[in-house]
């Protein structure tokens, strides 16, 4: 009676944890049963689950027969893990993209043809960013606009600085520098001023793009130690070594360290994106707002990069796959990811609403797109990328602490990725 008893209970704990592991993947345990096609989409972002959840939902009761499963992979370990079980066959049907190219050159991405969306709908620079050989590789899903600088009114305040002034601001090594200036008067109100440090998207390429470089040329070939990079990465290191920036022994090792910082009332200014306004909104607890980014010699230069979602072409439903692709390249299928100012859609039609949502909250999002209007830098689209920044990062952590002078980082950090790309 006891053996019999604990069989019972054996078999109905493994079916609880059966069904419980299912429900927290996001998977229907009834899907196989009910016939219902199940469709993996990949993200490396948390908080858009219940985003997608909710678009996903209305999708599904229009196509009872589809059901889409969420998988989170954080972003520290996305590229990696993605690039292993993209080759080893165990990748999702769907996932998000930013890197794509060498994955479109080994044909494992679906093409996104016209049938899953007008490509007039998207925004421009976002299509022209999933574009290669003339083929659409992903959906664009949202945009990031350009790069603008978040402030504490608080610490400004302190520092006897008017927030309008920096939106004149300049950097550069020569006496029209102001940018330093006035970090000095903000670190002695402040524990750091300023995020110089290792950000490639945020801080590197703009500083790049501003002093006249590039990261990568247009035969993809790396390029970032030219005289021009020099002088930026050597303005950024010298903001580290006077103490108007958190220590690299933070910032080398915590991607969100400057973030937090800013969040916790500690950095007075913070160079980032779009992607983190809804988060700095939500959890500042002082006056705060955004200004223009810092003009170099080669003027104000900004990033301007997309999410888009790519189909695998070792999917086993493909019919399925491009159906989910479709929706989530319509306005009706992204209304729910970017609602409430969570992030700006790629979708043309949908764009004014990230601007009004802002703007009926007091938040002025001018900045983010005036930027814009400028030049832009592209980190390129070449195969590699992910590989070589890898390569890269451990060079670059010994510049920002000091310890490897940037003439000669450079020079060993382009050849590390160069050899990267080619393994």
């Amino acid at each position: 009676m006891r053996q019999s008893t604990r069989v019972v209970l054996a078999i109905v704990v493994a079916a609880v944890v059966l069904v419980a592991a299912a429900l927290w993947s996001g998977r229907d345990p009834d899907s196989t049963a009910s016939g219902r096609t199940v469709v993996g989409l990949r993200v490396w972002d948390e908080s858009f689950v219940p985003r997608y959840r909710a678009s996903l939902d209305e999708f599904e009761r229009a196509n009872p027969d589809v059901r889409v499963r969420i998988t989170v992979v954080p972003w520290s370990s996305y590229e990696q893990k993605l690039r292993l079980d993209l080759a080893g066959g165990t990748a999702d049907d769907l996932f998000w993209s930013s890197s794509y190219a060498e994955y479109a050159d080994a044909g494992r991405l679906l093409e996104i043809d016209e049938s899953l969306g007008p490509r007039r709908a998207w925004d421009p620079a976002s299509v022209a960013q999933y574009t290669r050989a003339g083929k659409l590789w992903a959906v664009p899903q949202f945009v990031d606009g350009g790069t603008a600088v978040y402030y504490n009114r608080d610490l400004l305040a302190a520092a006897g600085i008017d927030p309008a002034s920096l939106n004149s601001l300049r950097w550069g090594p020569g006496a029209d520098d102001s940018l330093t200036p006035l970090l000095r008067r903000l670190a002695a109100v402040a524990p750091s001023a300023y995020n110089a440090g290792h950000d490639f998207q945020s801080v590197e390429l703009p500083y790049l793009g501003s002093a006249g470089a590039r990261f990568r040329d247009g035969q993809g070939d790396f390029v970032f130690d030219s005289t021009e990079a020099i002088s930026a990465f050597e303005y950024l290191v010298g903001l580290i070594r006077d103490g108007l920036a958190p220590s690299p022994a933070d910032t080398n090792t915590d991607s969100d360290f400057a973030k937090n910082a800013f969040l916790q009332g500690k950095l007075a200014m913070f160079q980032s994106g779009t992607f983190n306004l809804a988060q700095i909104a939500e959890q500042a607890e002082f006056g705060w707002g955004v200004a223009m980014l810092p003009e170099g010699p080669a003027g104000r230069v900004s990033t301007n990069s997309a999410i888009g979602v790519a189909g695998n072409t070792d999917t086993e439903h493909p019919e399925a796959t491009r159906r989910v692709l479709r929706w989530l390249g319509s306005a009706e299928g992204t209304h729910d990811l970017v609602a409430n100012g969570a992030t700006i859609s790629a979708n043309v039609g949908q764009q004014a609403e990230y601007r009004d949502y802002w703007s009926d909250h007091g938040i002025d999002v001018t900045p983010f797109f005036d930027v814009l209007h400028g030049p832009k830098i592209s980190s390129g689209t070449a195969p590699g990328l992910n590989s070589a920044l890898r390569a890269i990062d451990p060079i670059f952590g010994e510049m920002y602490a000091g310890r490897l002078p940037v003439p000669e980082a450079l020079p060993r950090a382009r050849a590390a990725a160069e050899d990267a790309v080619q393994k």
